[in-house]
């Protein structure tokens, strides 16, 4: 048996893993101190595989309580020990702009390598770096796509979208869901100013009277798609849908994007959100029974 380590607030995902993994879920307990440290409870007795469920966005304090929950769970008895991170924070910053930057990727990258045995996580954002076990350098790291089911989502919405980019670095995303069901794609031309100041250019791709869908990893401040979806509105597009793996929607993302002339915008479950369409649980225990499967081999 499988030992599955989850938090109060990550329940309902980590029932519908277990159940389709057939692992044995177990709930850690948090406690806050009012100077901020935090106490952390684990069952006292692990099975020897254990799977630990924690999704890094606002990851500060979870990266904290990845290193304390993976070295207890050493103690208590895990010999292998996997992190499934729906969401895998600090991958963007993957070299150094400018004197003196700390490249983010290399550094989380070790520290989560360094802790576990096996990594696995959704689209993660790659960009200089061609696979996750060069930024995650984990005995086994397992990077999987959302892209194809997210791709079925917007078949059941539409004919015939055309699928767009929001920037060069999206292509990876757009080709696989397009790929799915032979549907027309392109991506958008960026230039970023600021966290919040971006210039966008459409592609040269006919867009009047046409249903778009833009696709991409991550959305957080919201400004990259609501500007090109103001642009396709411009240009006659007859609707604007998004669709995203992660949902980080930070402030007033949702209503950012629905003053650009959004309709609908549907996300993964790996970060929870009223936006959440489709459910990583079968994708995520398919890859863990396979992952087990190879262990048992070796």
């Amino acid at each position: 048996m499988t030992t599955l380590l989850h938090f109060e607030e990550d329940l309902d995902r980590a029932t519908a893993i277990a159940l389709a993994a057939k692992l044995r879920p177990a709930v850690m307990h948090r406690h806050r101190f009012p100077d901020g440290e935090v106490k952390l409870r684990l069952p006292t007795i692990l099975d020897p595989q254990v799977v630990l469920l924690r999704s890094l966005d606002h990851p500060n304090e979870k990266l904290l309580e990845l290193m304390l929950v993976a070295q207890a769970a050493r103690e208590f008895g895990a010999q292998h020990l996997t992190l499934v991170a729906p969401y895998l924070a600090y991958m963007r910053q993957d070299m150094a702009f400018s004197p003196g930057e700390v490249v983010s990727q290399r550094v989380v990258g070790k520290f989560l390598g360094d802790l576990f045995d096996a990594v696995i996580t959704v689209d993660p954002h790659l960009h200089r770096v061609s696979t996750l076990a060069a930024a995650v350098p984990a005995r086994q790291a397992i990077a999987l796509s959302a892209a194809p089911l997210l791709s079925d989502l917007i078949a059941a919405h539409h004919s015939q979208p055309l699928l767009l980019g929001p920037d060069e670095e999206s292509i990876q995303w757009v080709a696989q869901a397009a790929v799915r069901h032979g549907f027309d794609y392109g991506v958008c031309k960026k230039t970023r100013h600021g966290d919040r100041d971006v210039d966008i250019a459409l592609p040269p791709i006919a867009v009047v009277g046409r249903a778009v869908v833009l696709i991409d990893d991550v959305a957080s401040s919201g400004h990259t798609l609501a500007r090109a979806a103001s642009l396709l509105g411009a240009a006659g597009a007859s609707t604007v849908d998004v669709a995203v793996t992660h949902a980080l929607f930070a402030d007033n993302a949702m209503e950012i994007l629905k003053h650009a002339g959004v309709g609908k915008v549907w996300s993964t479950d790996c970060i929870p959100h009223s936006s959440n369409a489709v459910s990583m649980a079968p994708l995520i225990a398919e890859s863990l029974m396979a992952l087990f499967s190879q262990e048992k081999e070796l």
